[in-house]
């Protein structure tokens, strides 16, 4: 594992078991998704020129700075799309439930050295004991095209909780025979003809930058303009590419919207567009725009009754505020669990605050309201540092498959399990938490 005082979690003395027609789930679906990471792109793109309707590029647009969609939108970078992709994935009674998609995700390091510390113990990861290692390498060695030049993992302060792990990934591609480092924005240094990163070795010169920020926090970016100038006169190549649209929660708003049930079905294929729309939860932009009388917000409803206000929400009862809110992107609110609301677990003061929080945040952060979908029971055992007792756990699981493509093909480097106690209702990496890798179950019939 990475070098540190010790995890801020639990560990498990087991991964976390998976039958196989669950790992088969996770192996299909990896293509589906970018299939739709995709058909998003096209779908923001189509909607600029007219081909699609025009709501669906100024509901992207919300927020954004003129000049990074006038970047984002050149014709170089038409058919970049992110070449890491994450969901979160719940374990529910009815089966999986796909909450998120992350362009940007944290975890990459983690899960590849608890992969790597399992494999060591005779456990068999979904991905290999060196699946990321090897699914993330092969997002630079594809773009190698003969250039002179290493890998800038470049991590920002706003993501500085996640730079140990990327400078544990950089050192696993150096491993592999990559020149690779993580580095501070400021340690780069661009030339006419290159970029350079100052490292631990000395200069280097980039070839590939893998951008571990998100976009809202361009602004505290050291030396981002000469960043984007190197990407956009070809100097280097970058993953995830510069397009704010593509790091946006309300791609499921759109997904499920009845007027784009077309493009969907023709972009992604029927089969393909049928499965997505039933793994992901019912999802809608909070925007707080009157309707005409006659309309509706489609498929939301309170009581039975068709919802054309958000504020008829703010009254419902608990037991039908099984409902989440969070912005969309664009804000440091949108990662890491932040502003989330979950309206159940709260009283309904605070929700009705909520609500007018998210619809008086509309034109610079997008709110999107979410079907809550409840976690299944898992039983887990962790290691009790203090007593050195195996302690067993009953809580709910997020799954976070990686996948990494390249070219067309998408190889699925690991699954990371993030089991929390029954009484969380929002599962992320808190103390309380059991971090495991998964991998097949030794009691399921395939490996028998």
């Amino acid at each position: 594992m990475p070098p540190q005082a010790g995890p801020s979690w639990r560990l498990s003395p087991v991964p976390f078991p998976l039958t196989g027609s669950e790992v088969s789930f996770f192996q299909e679906l990896g293509p589906r998704l970018w299939l739709f990471s995709k058909a998003l792109n096209r779908l923001y793109l189509d909607s600029l020129k007219g081909a699609q309707p025009a709501w669906v590029h100024r509901y992207l647009d919300q927020g954004k700075p003129d000049a990074l969609l006038d970047y984002a939108r050149m014709k170089r970078f038409r058919e970049a799309v992110p070449r890491v992709i994450r969901p979160d994935v719940m374990l529910t009674g009815t089966g999986m439930v796909m909450t998120e998609l992350d362009a940007v995700p944290g975890g990459i390091g983690l899960t590849d050295s608890l992969s790597r510390a399992y494999g060591e113990f005779g456990e068999a990861p979904v991905g290999g004991a060196d699946g990321m290692t090897r699914g993330f390498a092969q997002l630079f060695r594809e773009r190698a095209g003969g250039t002179a030049g290493g890998v800038a993992i470049v991590v920002s302060d706003e993501a500085a909780d996640y730079r140990e792990e990327m400078t544990w990934m950089a050192s696993r591609l150096r491993a592999e025979g990559m020149d690779a480092w993580c580095v501070h924005p400021r340690d780069l240094r661009f030339t006419e003809d290159m970029l350079f990163a100052a490292t631990p070795s000395g200069e280097m010169p980039v070839s590939h930058l893998y951008r571990f920020f998100e976009l809202f926090d361009l602004k505290n970016i050291p030396k981002a303009e000469l960043l984007m100038y190197s990407v956009k006169k070809g100097r280097v190549s970058v993953t995830p590419p510069f397009k704010p649209w593509m790091e946006e929660k309300l791609g499921f708003a759109l997904l499920h919207h009845p007027l784009l049930e077309g493009f969907w079905a023709d972009a992604l294929g029927v089969e393909d567009f049928q499965s997505l729309l039933h793994l992901t939860p019912g999802t809608w932009i909070v925007d707080p725009r009157p309707v005409p009388p006659f309309a509706i917000i489609p498929n939301l409803t309170l009581e039975g009754k068709a919802v054309s206000d958000w504020r008829q929400l703010a009254h419902a009862r608990q037991k039908q505020r099984r409902l989440v809110l969070k912005p969309s992107g664009f804000s440091d609110l949108a990662w890491g669990s932040r502003g989330v609301i979950v309206g159940h677990d709260c009283p309904q003061s605070e929700w009705a605050a909520a609500l007018e929080r998210a619809m008086a945040s509309f034109d610079s952060t997008p709110y999107v309201l979410q079907v809550f979908h409840k976690g299944r029971a898992c039983a887990m055992t962790w290691l009790d540092a203090q007593t050195e007792r195996m302690t067993p756990m009953t809580g709910r699981a997020r799954l976070s498959p990686y996948y990494f493509a390249s070219g067309d093909e998408v190889t699925l480097g690991g699954i990371l399990a993030t089991v929390c106690p029954m009484d969380k209702k929002v599962i992320h990496g808190m103390r309380d938490a059991v971090l495991a890798p998964c991998a097949l179950s030794a009691e399921d019939p395939v490996t028998r």
